[in-house]
Parts: C-alpha cells; sequence; structure tokens
C-alpha cells in the first residue's frame, strides 16, 4: 500500500476517535493496512506535521487533542467573543524599555519613550497553548503589575483603572512553525504547525495603545468566522 493511501486509511481510523485517543501501535497498523512500517511511520509523520496526530516519547502516537475555538464575527460592530475554555497565564518576561525606532513608528512615539513588555505563557485547560509579546506605552500603564497579565482581560483592565478603551484593532494571521524555545515552552515538537497573530490596537482617542505578537499552537487553536452573504457574494 502507497504512503497516500495509508495517509487516507489513518485519517478514517483519527476521525473514529475522540481528541486525543490513542492511536495503534505502528506494528499494529502495519499487520491491518497491510502496509510496511517505514511506509506507516512516514504517514503518521505527515499527519502529524498536519497537527492531526501527536507524538509522545516512550508513550505512542495519539490524535490532536480538543482545539480551542475563537470566533471572529464578519460585522464590525460586534465585539470579539472570548474564545472556549480556562485561560490563564505564566509571566515570563516584565520589563520597561525604549521603544526605538520601529516600534516607535508603529506607536507613533519617539523612539526614546518607553514601552512595556510583556511576554507570558497562555494556559488553557491546563496546558499551554500560546506564548504573547505585549507591548504597552509605559505613560499609559503607570504601576501597572505581572500580577495583572496572570488572569482576567487586558481591555477590561485598561478600561476600568487606566480610562483607555480600546475600540478597534488591525490583526494578521499566517502559519509558521515553532522553533526551539517556542517548541520548548508550548510542549510541542521542534518546527510544529503555528499560528503567528500580530494585533495593533488603537482607543477611542485613536492612540495605538498596544502592539501583540502571538505563537499559537496550530494542533490545539482554530479560529472560525460567521459571513453575512449578499446577492453579490461570489
Amino acid at each position: 500500500m502507497r504512503r497516500a493511501e495509508v495517509r487516507d486509511r489513518l485519517r478514517e481510523l483519527i476521525d473514529a476517535r475522540a481528541p486525543g485517543d490513542p492511536m495503534p501501535s505502528e506494528r499494529s497498523l502495519s499487520e491491518h493496512l497491510g502496509a510496511s512500517r517505514p511506509t506507516v511511520r512516514a504517514a503518521i509523520d505527515d499527519l502529524a506535521s498536519n497537527g492531526l496526530l501527536v507524538r509522545q516519547h516512550g508513550r505512542g502516537t495519539f490524535t490532536s487533542p480538543h482545539k480551542i475555538t475563537q470566533e471572529v464575527p464578519s460585522a464590525s460592530d460586534r465585539p470579539v467573543p472570548p474564545a472556549d475554555g480556562d485561560w490563564t497565564s505564566e509571566v515570563l518576561e516584565f520589563r520597561t524599555e525604549p521603544a526605538g525606532a520601529r516600534l516607535g513608528r508603529r506607536f507613533e512615539l519617539s523612539p526614546g519613550d518607553d514601552l512595556l513588555h510583556v511576554r507570558r505563557r497562555r494556559i488553557v485547560d491546563g496546558g499551554p497553548m500560546a506564548l504573547e509579546s505585549i507591548r504597552l506605552p509605559a505613560a499609559l500603564v503607570t504601576g501597572i503589575t505581572a500580577e495583572d497579565f496572570v488572569a482576567g482581560s487586558l481591555y477590561r483592565l485598561l478600561r476600568e483603572r487606566y480610562r483607555v478603551t480600546a475600540t478597534d484593532a488591525v490583526q494578521t494571521i499566517e502559519p509558521t512553525v515553532t522553533d526551539i524555545e517556542e517548541a520548548q515552552l508550548l510542549g510541542v515538537p521542534l518546527h510544529s504547525p503555528a499560528l503567528l497573530f500580530e494585533r495593533t490596537t488603537r482607543d477611542d482617542a485613536g492612540r495605538v495603545v498596544e502592539f501583540t505578537r502571538s505563537i499559537y499552537r496550530g494542533d490545539r487553536y482554530r479560529i472560525t468566522s460567521r459571513l453575512t452573504l449578499g446577492p453579490d457574494s461570489g
């Protein structure tokens, strides 16, 4: 049996299982599918690189765990609902530093103006989900502490404590793979599929109040969109 055929059969086995369920051993799959073990192993590698299977050293191969879903509405006047799951954070870095030329332009500030830089690991339902690097103008968040980034909504904190109301953001999403440090912090193999988010947020006065760069696990996170289609939709 060819590698592509083995992949298709494995997909059927994956679809019949729940998220996080164990898969049969390579030996069992080889006998069941009538394919050589190298072919089975290569097909499993393909599906693991696509986020459908997860190899765990010393334990075996498992279907990917339940994906955390974030809905992005199409209507501009609808707020973005929170992603599902129980979210907490572990702060990895917390410091103030000059904006520099590149970030100064993004924030429309002088290169010498200070930005607060917070790097945190996002934990969902007990497992690592994402790495976030958040930058905020330091002058807007005087007195903020690392503990403020462990739980709760950043935008609610900005609104209620600092009277800074985030109103709109430009966000880009593109595929990427994890580097060595990201893989270690997220508990995934090196070069695992991931989603790169970059978001620039303005407040109701038109000021840039946040720039965040995030790496989300591709095997556990997905975006859904609700689209309104009119008569002229293609």
